[in-house]
């Protein structure tokens, strides 16, 4: 039987190994990822639009889709073709929670490129000033790893006073969220998992910082291939792919502030572009409406207000 088990095995990595070389499928990429222990092969379709089309045609039922980040602005194509949705009904419903009374959008005006090698030590030192006005606790969100353990290192040099410092990585995510909750004046530094599916209501939660807008790596390798199928195709693989995408991504790491109809809250967005680059105003007009400030100072009188 161990014989047996060992030939189906091999079979199986033959026909893998099969499938990984073919040439001829322009809807598919394939690629090698190396480790510390071995190499794993992947492969991954670029578009599943319509095998998902027929599965949906098949099944003579409604089909509901239903997300807080299904739209970019007003518009759903970006997910509705990605799905095979044919001219589907689409219907946007406002949020119920009171954005205009209990939170802020702050942006900074006097921070550099995000390309610049200081940015993000700038930004670790905007939000420093920020939690000093700041009762309870915060989320520093990043886009890389890089920028992560830059914060973490300055941050532990500032010794933050009567505030425990959480990092991701150093502990599972459950057990960071449970002292984040418990402290209640917590630093909890996050790239991508902590953007999406975590949940802090209440005032242990009081300021949100993002660092930069969340554009996929360029180094991705199935992004890549995403993006020259679809200039193959002629189309812009800036605004058809990466600036949706990028949009439903702040969409969700901004989601994390406000939580529940009595939350308040600090949201900040570093990143320059949104009111240097043109396609900043497509982020702004997809974010919940809350009010905008550029003025520091008044910024942290808000953040003051806000409960411990």
């Amino acid at each position: 039987s161990g014989l047996d088990s060992c030939r189906r095995r091999a079979k199986d990595a033959a026909h893998a190994l099969q499938q990984m070389m073919l040439k001829d499928d322009e809807n598919a990429v394939a690629w090698i990822e190396s480790t510390h222990t071995g190499f794993h092969m992947q492969r991954s379709p670029l578009d599943v639009s319509e095998q998902l089309k027929q599965i949906i045609e098949t099944q003579k039922a409604a089909w509901i889709f239903t997300s807080a980040t299904l739209a970019v602005g007003d518009n759903f194509a970006h997910f509705t073709q990605r799905v095979g949705l044919t001219d589907p009904e689409v219907l946007k419903v406002d949020s119920e929670f009171d954005y205009a009374r209990n939170s802020m959008l702050y942006v900074p005006t006097n921070l550099p490129e995000p390309s610049d090698e200081s940015y993000t030590e700038r930004v670790v030192e905007l939000s420093v000033q920020l939690l000093s006005s700041l009762k309870g606790g915060a989320f520093l969100l990043f886009t890389s790893y890089r920028a992560l353990n830059i914060a973490k290192t300055i941050l532990e040099r500032e010794a933050l006073p009567n505030r425990q410092l959480l990092v991701q990585g150093e502990q599972p995510r459950d057990e960071l969220l449970r002292r984040f909750r418990k402290d209640g004046r917590g630093v909890l530094l996050g790239t991508s998992s902590f953007w999406e599916g975590v949940d802090v209501r209440g005032s242990a939660l009081g300021m949100v910082v993002i660092d930069k807008l969340p554009f996929a790596s360029p180094g991705d390798p199935l992004l890549q291939a995403r993006l020259d199928a679809m200039r193959k195709q002629g189309g812009n693989p800036f605004m058809d792919y990466q600036l949706p995408t990028a949009v439903l991504s702040l969409k969700q790491g901004v989601g994390r502030l406000i939580r529940d109809a009595t939350d308040r809250g600090l949201c900040v967005i570093c990143d320059p572009r949104l009111y240097s680059k043109a396609y900043g105003r497509m982020f702004l007009q997809s974010l919940p409406p809350m009010p905008v400030e550029r003025d520091l100072r008044v910024v942290r009188r808000f953040a003051k207000g806000l409960p411990p």
